[in-house]
């Protein structure tokens, strides 16, 4: 295997982040989020598996630290809610306390790694108030890619990265990937 290349006959055309400009990006977003929210009094981060959850827990704790108290976060499994992998079997059953804490009437924001079509982040929302009724809900993604095909935008923005059909976007988080980086990959041909 080639360093340029990768298992899924994917060619890397450059790293749009590094570590640390993840971190400074994460910073700002909390930072953003405090500001909206008016403080944390019934904030809430909740992050699609599988990289949204990282991104929301270290929002979590940044936030935690500029308000100096505890913010809730927790996981949001949206598999079941998806429109475009399969139309086949019942609805979900929704556990309760699966997401860790209730987010009835609470201020809640959806973290995610790349926002794309906008299908992920509905399905989230689907998946959310099927455990209760949130007062707002906020979207926070670390990338928007464009080519939204839901009319769906994002309060927080990490970074704009306007991409063809044919690229890829590639968040790679310490706790899922053991490597820190955001890669720009595009399919071979």
């Amino acid at each position: 295997m080639s360093e340029s290349k990768n298992k899924n006959n994917l060619r890397v055309k450059g790293r749009l982040m590094s570590a640390s400009e993840i971190e400074r990006t994460l910073v700002r977003l909390a930072h953003e989020i405090v500001e909206k929210s008016n403080g944390s009094d019934d904030l809430a981060l909740v992050g699609i598996k599988r990289r949204g959850v990282p991104l929301a827990e270290r929002l979590g704790k940044l936030i935690s630290a500029i308000e100096k108290r505890p913010v809730d976060t927790g996981v949001l499994d949206i598999q079941f809610y998806r429109d475009d992998l399969s139309t086949a079997g019942a609805r979900p059953v929704v556990t309760p306390g699966a997401i860790g804490f209730s987010v009835e009437g609470r201020d809640v924001v959806i973290c995610d790694d790349v926002l794309y079509t906008g299908r992920t982040a509905r399905a989230a929302l689907d998946a959310l108030f099927d455990h209760g009724r949130p007062r707002r809900v906020q979207l926070a993604v670390l990338i928007d890619r464009g080519h939204r095909e839901l009319p769906i935008e994002a309060t927080y923005v990490g970074r704009y990265v306007p991409t063809s059909s044919r690229e890829i976007i590639e968040v790679k988080f310490q706790e899922v990937d053991q490597t820190e980086e955001v890669l720009l990959v595009e399919k071979a041909s």
